[in-house]
């Protein structure tokens, strides 16, 4: 895949319309070396106007890192839009990590103890750096990482740039062959990282594959679904009509509910709370899509891995412990606004209908979110 002009996968940046796709240098259209069986790692470069062409059309940029590896890439550039940042592939270290474990933080001081501990106990032989990249928390969250895990790498963004470009900032930073992304109140066991790895030295196409993902209380979290369709708003794993009527076929065809999660298989889709992901797979899909600020990131990035040709595995064997809904106070209305935005975008991106099609279903998910604002302010 290459990026001349707007993508529906790949990177896609907030804001912008352009996505890079790494090249090496004398690289011709169609042709790409093969990278060893390392996956490639990424690096970040900032470009201005006046690197690009006057004209609409792909631009090929090359350059050298600290380290002496070769940089390049090759962006589309549209022509009303500027790609400000991207991804660069660059050629692997001998001593590169088997593992980069990217976790965002937001107020994330209640749990992050826990979960870098739990990561510690879980690397075993496994090569592994540990990238917390912290969207200007103001809880604290940054010092008890230092405190608790000194090992670990803090990047401060600066502001709340939202999951997915915090995600793509760590991955950015990451050389791992490997890269988890992980939820900062998940807690991972023993074995789950050893696991995971072997699963995906046994299957070379697996691109994602996810951990079984269990409630605090022991219960399964229905992490591993079906792609959504067009009722799914409706009857996804929280909504009202779920509640009310929860063997409904649309409910059990989406969160597989009648698969008792005992076996690994294919699926269209895991949570985001727990990813563990190839690099090689990321540089050929492309990272998040960053019009994303929080929610269904994670299924629209399974589906343009899916849509690259690789598979999406769950693996039961690998678990992890995540306190989904430790709080159900008030969360802020930009939440909730986002995340039906970004329904209506994974609809659009990845099931495009006719404008009466398109206009009806995105006023019933507007409409959703209308109500959950509502229902949020009554809440303390």
């Amino acid at each position: 895949m290459h990026c001349a002009g707007p993508s529906r996968c790949g990177t896609m940046f907030r804001d912008e319309r352009s996505a890079c796709d790494g090249i090496w240098p004398g690289e011709k259209r169609g042709e790409r070396p093969d990278p060893g069986p390392r996956a490639l790692g990424f690096a970040n470069r900032q470009i201005s106007a006046g690197d690009l062409p006057d004209e609409s059309g792909d631009f090929v940029c090359a350059h050298r890192a600290d380290d002496g590896s070769a940089l390049a890439c090759r962006i589309g550039v549209g022509t009303d839009r500027l790609a400000r940042t991207l991804f660069a592939s660059y050629r692997p270290s001998p001593n590169r990590m088997d593992l980069s474990v990217v976790v965002v933080t937001y107020h994330s001081r209640p749990h992050i103890a826990e979960c870098l501990r739990s990561l510690d106990r879980a690397r075993g032989s496994l090569a592994m750096d540990v990238f917390v990249v912290d969207n200007a928390s103001a809880d604290g969250t940054v010092d008890e990482v230092r405190a608790v895990a000194p090992w670990a790498r803090v990047v401060e963004t600066g502001d709340n740039l939202g999951y997915s470009r915090a995600v793509n900032r760590g991955i950015a930073e990451s050389d791992g062959e490997f890269v988890l992304v992980l939820n900062p109140d998940c807690v991972v066991a023993e074995h789950a990282l050893a696991e995971l790895h072997a699963w995906m030295r046994a299957h070379p196409r697996c691109g994602v594959a996810g951990p079984l993902i269990r409630n605090t209380d022991g219960t399964v979290e229905w992490s591993a679904r079906s792609f959504p369709g067009p009722l799914t708003f409706l009857f996804n794993r929280y909504s009202l009509l779920t509640r009310l009527w929860p063997g409904n076929p649309w409910s059990r065809a989406y969160l597989l509910s009648d698969w008792d999660h005992a076996s690994p298989r294919s699926v269209d889709w895991v949570s985001g709370a727990a990813m563990f992901v190839r690099r090689a797979a990321i540089a050929e899909a492309g990272g998040m899509d960053e019009f994303y600020f929080m929610f269904n990131e994670d299924v629209d990035w399974c589906h343009c891995m899916k849509d690259a040709g690789w598979t999406v595995d769950f693996v039961p064997d690998a678990q992890v412990v995540h306190h989904v809904g430790a709080s159900k106070g008030r969360v802020a209305d930009k939440v909730i606004l986002e995340r039906h935005r970004g329904m209506i975008h994974y609809f659009r991106k990845h099931h495009r209908a006719n404008p009466l099609v398109d206009a009806i279903a995105s006023a019933f998910i507007m409409t959703r979110a209308r109500l959950m604002l509502a229902a949020n302010a009554r809440r303390h």
